[in-house]
């Protein structure tokens, strides 16, 4: 996957893109992130790339010259081209998932008051939203949306049990995780996940992914619910015993 990443601070992205499994991935060649700073395309000899907002208001916003000039220059036009923006459409797993699928991305990041609204218009781009709050600017969205995507890219992780049994992809949170040693300050690790009973270990977990899911995200598990499930006899079971002790 190619994702072109517009920004006015490209130097936010380096730890992000170039270190763990992102950088892994692009060294191997499956990811191909490049980063295009929008001041270079700048006509103004200072390299402006803002103005004040016609009508009034505070802040700064976007020049649409700099932005078209650097589209152009990644040849966006076709492709699937995002700006990061309080706005728009909710980042989950389902546009995630979408995206994903998509061998060419093109992310603007947004600053200041946001951008010229003729580049949104021109472009026809899509406004993506990491949540209902507001950030400096879209270079952090940006950076959440490309994890995201990259870990479903096929050989992006190691398998692909190690995405789809983690937290939301099933529809429930995560069950608790431990490692070595056993004991610690003197907590004790579960009995049963060192039991060696697979069988238990999974019914343990799944129960444990319940009863969070059900606390902590009540909109996650009551989807859970209404959605059609592929449950063993005993997982229904354990699903059926959660259910009687909250009503």
């Amino acid at each position: 996957m190619k994702i072109d990443i517009l920004t006015l601070f490209p130097e936010m992205f380096s730890p992000v893109t170039e270190e763990s499994i992102l950088g892994r991935a692009g060294e191997n060649g499956i990811l191909d992130i490049r980063l295009t700073n929008i001041r270079d395309y700048s006509r103004d000899k200072h390299k402006k790339a803002d103005d004040y907002p016609i009508g009034g208001g505070a802040g700064m916003v976007m020049l649409a010259d700099p932005v078209f000039q650097a589209l152009d220059t990644v040849s966006a036009k076709g492709k699937r081209i995002l700006y990061m923006s309080p706005r728009g459409r909710i980042l989950d797993q389902e546009l995630i998932s979408e995206l994903s699928l998509e061998k060419e991305l093109v992310i603007l990041c947004g600053h200041y008051e946001g951008v010229d609204q003729r580049i949104l218009d021109y472009w026809e781009m899509e406004e993506v939203s990491v949540g209902d709050y507001i950030l400096t600017g879209g270079e952090l969205p940006a950076m959440i949306l490309i994890d995201a995507v990259a870990r479903l890219v096929p050989e992006v992780l190691g398998s692909s049990d190690a995405h789809n049994e983690e937290s939301i992809y099933s529809g429930l949170l995560e069950y608790p995780q431990y490692t070595k040693p056993r004991q610690y300050e003197g907590m004790d690790v579960p009995e049963v996940l060192v039991s060696g009973n697979h069988k238990l270990i999974h019914l343990w977990q799944f129960e444990k992914s319940l009863i969070l899911t059900k606390e902590r995200r009540p909109d996650l598990w009551e989807r859970f619910l209404t959605k059609e499930k592929n449950l063993t006899k005993d997982e229904k079971k354990i699903l059926q015993k959660i259910m009687e002790e909250s009503r």
